[in-house]
């Protein structure tokens, strides 16, 4: 088929070609559910989920695996914070996951495995490292992964392990051989509660974040699938020892494809929690509607760092308007994609070409401005049929842009605000940023003595 994808492990453009013809196998790392979904969150899973949505329009059958993680050592502590089960814990936040998620427009993956339910997996997969001689028990009870004995390791970083090695800076090993060996299995302590222990071979204890993934992926898909996909976080030390697991346990390519989405940023910074520099998906939701956060996402391709901003959902969300106007002035007729058509074409191109969001809403404002010169429903028709193939464009035109009036006024008065927080900081170009910005959206900002008031532009 012609869709190329970029692999991360071969670091090249491929053509996918499914190991069973006509049907795609992917798995995704999903959320560790402690607390609410941040817009780094919602970055990967929008990402993934448009992945899913072309494989389908492009006629395959797609098996699409998303796991929750549901114990891991932050879970441990703010479950003992709360003094709540950590079952109660993690169900209450996969809840508001998938209602974040939902509103999104993010479709339900057809598989969400919770590690808590593989752990028999999980430790039938470390006893075979063990008894490959890949995994050594330490005097403290944990048991850890032997990294140099695993000859690919590295493969996915693209980094020899003296480089890794080089980049330790672990000055007690913890019982391990080596600083890069990482735990598959860690026993239990006297400060976890009871909840978070299961009996093994080696004592009681808990799976390691990393086995968890290679055991659901596995269990799920098999021993090697097509696809597997994550954040760019994710590329080391994760992903990559999920290979040394699964490969070294299983002698087997892990996965054909391997798929990172960028890093969402705030001031070219990482957004994420232990920075303390993130947004919950919640707290966005109260600025902005679903679909504007979603066509954010959406047109930035999605290997490519996205930088957040008030300022660019605004601009998202009058750019999307744009194209909601067009669906109010010409309503759209039902329509089936016609492939061959010249504008279905060019946004199929630029799909098939690693999922190249960009070009394709390009095109969908081409169809914008095509629908409102010749007044087509047929044209108007296609751009919401394209539209829907990205998850956008299938609500009421009218309630849309009615929505997005009231939230233009309280997204200025956010920006004036900020702009005002910039001036008091000395930041004036930061002040005059947000100015020009709100300019191009044709808001005048007038200063006086008693403050900043803003009109339309005439």
């Amino acid at each position: 088929m012609s869709l190329r994808i970029y692999n991360t492990l071969s670091r090249e453009l491929e053509n996918l070609s499914p190991i069973e013809p006509g049907h795609v196998r992917m798995y995704v790392c999903g959320i560790t559910v402690y607390d609410l979904c941040h817009i780094g969150h919602a970055r990967s899973a929008v990402a993934f989920d448009l992945v899913q949505r072309w494989l389908k329009a492009s006629g395959l059958r797609v098996t699409y695996v998303r796991n929750i993680t549901d114990i891991e050592d932050k879970i441990i502590r703010r479950a003992v914070e709360n003094g709540e089960p950590i079952k109660a814990l993690t169900a209450r936040m996969i809840d508001e996951m998938y209602r974040d998620f939902d509103a999104l427009g993010v479709q339900r993956p057809d598989h969400d495995p919770r590690a808590t339910d593989y752990v028999p997996q999980m430790l039938a997969i470390v006893k075979t490292l063990q008894d490959k001689g890949l995994a050594y028990q330490t005097p403290a009870g944990d048991v850890n992964y032997a990294v140099r004995k695993f000859d690919g390791y590295g493969k996915l970083s693209g980094k020899s392990l003296d480089e890794l090695h080089a980049g330790e800076r672990v000055a007690v090993l913890d019982g391990k051989d080596d600083p890069l060996d990482f735990v598959l299995w860690k026993s239990a302590k006297p400060t976890e509660p009871a909840d978070a222990q299961w009996d093994s071979a080696w004592g009681k204890g808990r799976p390691g974040w990393h086995i968890e993934c290679s055991a659901m992926a596995c269990a799920t898909l098999g021993e090697t699938f097509d696809i597997h996909g994550g954040g760019a976080d994710l590329q080391f030390p994760h992903h990559e020892n999920e290979i040394a697991q699964s490969e070294g346990a299983n002698g087997k390519t892990l996965a054909n494809v391997w798929m990172h989405n960028g890093f969402v940023n705030i001031d070219n910074e990482k957004m994420s929690k232990s920075l303390g520099n993130f947004f919950t998906i919640r707290e966005v939701l109260q600025k902005f509607d679903a679909e504007t956060i979603r066509f954010f996402i959406v047109r930035a391709h999605y290997r490519s760092p996205l930088n957040y901003s008030d300022v660019h959902l605004d601009d998202a969300r009058n750019a999307l308007k744009r194209l909601y106007t067009a669906l109010q002035a010409v309503p759209p007729a039902d329509v089936a994609i016609d492939w061959a058509q010249p504008h279905a074409a060019r946004f199929k191109t630029a799909m098939d070409n690693d999922f190249g969001t960009p070009e394709a809403v390009a095109v969908l404002f081409e169809l914008a401005a095509e629908a409102n010169r010749s007044k087509s429903a047929q044209v108007a028709g296609l751009l919401k049929a394209l539209g829907g193939v990205l998850g956008l464009l299938q609500g009421d035109p009218q309630a849309f842009l009615q929505a997005g009036a009231a939230l233009d006024e309280a997204g200025i008065q956010q920006q004036i605000e900020a702009r005002a927080a910039a001036k008091k900081a000395k930041d004036f170009a930061e002040a005059d940023r947000i100015r020009n910005a709100l300019l191009a959206q044709g808001i005048v900002l007038k200063d006086s003595a008693a403050g900043t008031t803003w009109e339309a532009a005439q």
